[in-house]
């Protein structure tokens, strides 16, 4: 089974000129969310960490998944005003504006090693922001994980991190 065949393209989806990778298709077909979630852990095999970070909203899915399976804490990383205790925060730029993720202060341990995931790699910017958040924490990243990278946007170069695993690859 390859998961590449359960992601669609949406072509001008959300504005015209942007081809989304909609991973709804993989998540309504229980074998292959689980193998997606299988062969992350399999490519996490090898990394110590004891927490999965997960970004808002869809790093949720997977990195609960993942936690499970992997025996692993899973801690949220939220847009402004979603997290009920004191949180750090980070204001980040989008593409038009700015927007601020938080995380629990209390979620992570200092020196703690931690994953970050979410469904999609792109530019790197939302990424680079959960960082900040860890490091604030006084947690280390041991690596970064998504279902999908579109390689063609560089975001590795705009993260800290270089241990970067992707399932799928778009060029």
């Amino acid at each position: 089974m390859d998961i590449t065949s359960y992601i669609r393209t949406i072509p001008d989806f959300p504005k015209p000129g942007i081809m989304f990778k909609d991973i709804t298709p993989l998540l309504g077909d229980p074998k292959a969310f689980a193998l997606s979630i299988d062969l992350l852990a399999e490519k996490l095999s090898n990394i110590e960490y004891s927490a999965i970070v997960g970004i808002e909203s869809r790093g949720f899915i997977f990195g609960a998944a993942l936690a499970y399976k992997c025996g692993k804490k899973l801690v949220p990383v939220r847009k402004k005003n979603k997290l009920p205790a004191e949180t750090f925060q980070v204001e980040y730029a989008l593409e038009y504006g700015t927007d601020i993720l938080e995380i629990h202060k209390d979620s992570l341990n200092p020196h703690e090693k931690v994953i970050i995931i979410d469904d999609l790699f792109a530019t790197g910017g939302t990424v680079n922001a959960v960082e900040k958040l860890i490091g604030y924490c006084g947690a280390h990243i041991s690596g970064v994980a998504f279902i999908i990278e579109l390689m063609f946007l560089n975001g590795r170069k705009n993260i800290s991190s270089n241990n970067v695993i992707s399932l799928i690859q778009y060029n």
